[in-house]
């Protein structure tokens, strides 16, 4: 448990790799869609993905060129927790009085395939 908490825990981690899992994103795609997350904090979140081989850092051209994330093989190991996550939440907001409602940008809808 703790080796799995110190990869994808954290406060966006499972969500960023939920995003990525749709698809691959520039940082200023991420930072659009998780409005809530400061950018020191999505750049920190990236480069711990990125240091424990989840998600993968493509430098597109020479600075100041955009760079694109996506998940790596090893990363796309974890989708079925992301996804067992993101049903047992939804279950979750079900059974919650008052739950919290979705926000459209931070929203989990699609399932992980």
């Amino acid at each position: 448990m703790a080796a799995a908490f110190a990869a994808i825990g954290g406060k966006w981690k499972l969500t960023l790799v939920y995003w990525l899992a749709h698809g691959e994103s520039h940082f200023a795609g991420l930072r659009r869609r998780g409005t809530p997350i400061t950018p020191k904090v999505l750049a920190e979140q990236l480069r711990e993905l990125e240091a424990d081989g989840l998600v993968e850092r493509v430098e597109t051209g020479p600075v100041p060129a955009p760079v694109i994330y996506r998940l790596t093989p090893y990363g796309k190991t974890v989708l079925p927790v992301v996804e067992s996550v993101r049903v047992w939440g939804e279950e979750h907001l079900q059974r919650t009085p008052g739950g919290i409602a979705a926000n459209e940008a931070m929203s989990c809808v699609h399932p992980v395939g």
